[in-house]
This record gives structure tokens, sequence and C-alpha cells, in this order.
């Protein structure tokens, strides 16, 4: 079977990480008789310099006609003073995203045990931590009517935070769908002591619950949820919320895994996912051969599970990933005393290793 991949590498790190992914997958693609046909394309700062504009009409064609996309990183210090419609970040990533449909960004964020000395929080406190954290992606602040308007004294800024019942109901079963596959546990986080939109989403997430008595249901305030992911995180399974809560959650949850560096991630919902690791483009380190490549090439096996179905490959990817861990690889921004020092291409060649 060959799968169509949409290839957009982006700026920064981007350009060095998914390449060593792409790397992995043919490595075990024969195993499984699967082959790969990648075309690489333009997006977000490296699409401003020769095109003029982040997300190029022929980016998002090949996206729409590929099997998957799959995604590095985007923007930097270059591009952070052009006019909001231009910057990558917002006339690229999102709208890319509302153009697929994908309305779900599913993270998964889990403590390996080799790294857990690696994480600045406690051993005893992330130790046996796995938890995947379900975020809306096409509602909410980033994609309310916003506007800037001048007042005596200054100026007034407005975001529209807006939700429908359907917009809350597709998330809301996805993570229980998921939740029914793990340890059937959903914690639907919100701010329903304050914000209209998240009464609607906990009335909403209440009567989806009545569909699946298999799975618990638990409901907990944003702020509580930011303190109870570094104080108890082992007690989340499934996590659904809202866009800028989601945004926020899995930036801090990430620090569970031991770096930014280590975390995967999904956007699903349409006919065509994209994949992507969690963290940004990382202008400080890129070009230096520097950069861990463990996210990108999880996210690499998590396009296999998603989109391809092809589990027991993701799976044999996952345990590679661990295998190196276990005998001690680092990249810097998991380095620890004692351990071996590699560079991005060295970590990427140690993986492949275990996939042989």
């Amino acid at each position: 079977m060959t799968y169509r991949i949409a290839v957009l590498p982006g700026d920064g790190i981007g350009v060095e990480v998914v390449p060593q992914a792409l790397r992995v997958l043919e490595a075990i693609a024969s195993k499984y008789g699967m082959s790969f046909q990648f075309t690489e394309a333009l997006i977000g700062g490296a699409a401003i310099d020769a095109t003029g504009h982040p997300l190029p009409t022929e980016t998002l064609e090949l996206c729409q006609k590929s099997d998957a996309v799959f995604l590095g990183a985007i923007g930097g210090p270059k591009w952070d003073t052009l006019p909001v419609h231009l910057r990558p970040e917002g006339a690229a990533l999102l709208p890319l995203r509302k153009h697929l449909g994908l309305y779900a960004n599913v993270r998964p964020c889990r403590a390996f045990s080799a790294l857990i000395d690696a994480s600045t929080l406690k051993r005893d406190v992330i130790e046996g931590t796995d938890l995947l954290v379900m975020r809306e992606l096409t509602g909410g602040l980033y994609f309310g009517e916003k506007k800037r308007e001048t007042i005596e004294g200054g100026e007034r800024a407005v975001d529209t935070l807006v939700y429908t019942t359907a917009e809350v109901e597709r998330i809301v079963r996805l993570a229980f769908e998921a939740a029914r596959k793990r340890r059937g546990e959903v914690c639907s986080v919100d701010k329903a002591n304050v914000l209209e939109s998240s009464r609607l989403w906990r009335e909403t997430t209440m009567r989806i619950a009545a569909d699946y008595p298999d799975v618990t249901l638990t409901h907990m305030y944003v702020d509580n949820c930011a303190m109870q992911l570094v104080r108890y995180p082992k007690q989340f399974d499934v996590i659904v919320t809202e866009n800028m809560f989601g945004d926020i959650l899995t930036d801090q949850a990430s620090m569970l895994a031991g770096s930014l560096g280590m975390l995967p991630s999904a956007s699903i919902g349409g006919q065509v996912a994209l994949y992507e690791p969690a963290h940004g483009s990382a202008p400080d380190i890129a070009g230096q051969n520097k950069a861990n490549p463990l996210a990108t090439i999880l996210s690499a096996a998590m396009m296999l599970e998603y989109s391809f179905n092809q589990v027991e490959a993701a799976r044999e990817i996952e345990k590679a990933v661990e295998a190196v861990l276990n005998k001690g690889y680092r990249t810097g921004d998991i380095m620890e005393a004692g351990k071996t020092l590699v560079n991005t291409v060295e970590m990427t060649d140690r993986v492949i290793e275990e996939l042989a």
C-alpha cells in the first residue's frame, strides 16, 4: 500500500526534524508492506519569503489531495513583526486546520520511565503519568470576531468566544471514544462558573455522557486543572477542553514528559489528518543539529495509527524510541548527568537501529 504524504517542513528546526522522521518511516515501511510518496511544499515563514503568503494555494491543494499531512514547525522572530493576517501561526496553521476540517487536536503525554528525572517535577509526582488531551481546534477565541476601536483615553480590543452545540458535541464524542480504548475516564475542562460558552460546553458534555455509560465523566475548572496537572497528573486519563484552554494546558503538560521535544500531536476530524510535533520552530538552536527529533518521530507513529490503521507499526516505533532512551541516549533538551549526548541525526540513527 502506498500512502501519499504532504510534507511541510516549515521553519527553524522543522527542516531538521522532519527529514529524520521520514527516515524512520522508510525504515519500517517494507516490514509492513507499506510505501510512501512524500511531496514537499512550503508553509509558514519559508512560504512568506518565497511567495509572499504563509499558506500558498499550491500547498493547500497538495494537502487536500494527500492521505495525510506531516508538518514540522512554523514561525520565528524574522516574521513576528508582520501584520496579523500574514504571520505564520495565525495565517497558515489555523486556516490549514480550518480548510481540512481538523477540529480535534490529539496530544498524548506519557512519562517515559527513562526520562522521569528529566522533568522539573518530583519522580513520585509524574511516575506512571499517561494521559491524552483532546483539544477543540476550530472554535473559541482564536476564531471568533476580533476588532479594535478607539475610545476616549485609548483603545478597546475585543475577541469573541463562540461555540455551538454541534462543535462541542463532535469533540466530546471523540474524547469518549478515545477513553473507551484507554482507562474509560473523561475529564471535561471548562470555566462554567464564569463563561456562558463553558456552561453550554458542560451541558452538552453531560448529555453526550449518557450515550457512554461505560465511561466515567468528571468536570474541572481550567484553573484547577492547571494546578492538578502538576500536583497529581496520574489522575487524568482523557482531558477534553476548548481551544485556548487546551493550547495552554498541553504546553504545561509537556513538562510531565521531560521536554516539549518529546510530545507528538495529531489534528483530526476531516478526511485528511495533520501530524506535527508539539514544539515550535526553536530558532535559537535551528541549523545546529541539536534538535530533539523524537516528538516528530512519535508524530509519524501517530500518523501510522490514526490515518493508516498500521497500529503494530506505530507501536514498534514507540518501543524503539523507548529502547533508545533506556540505553541512555539524550539530546540536549533532555540531557542528564551520566547519559550520552547525541545530535538530531544520531538520535534518529539509534531509533532506526532498534527498528532493524
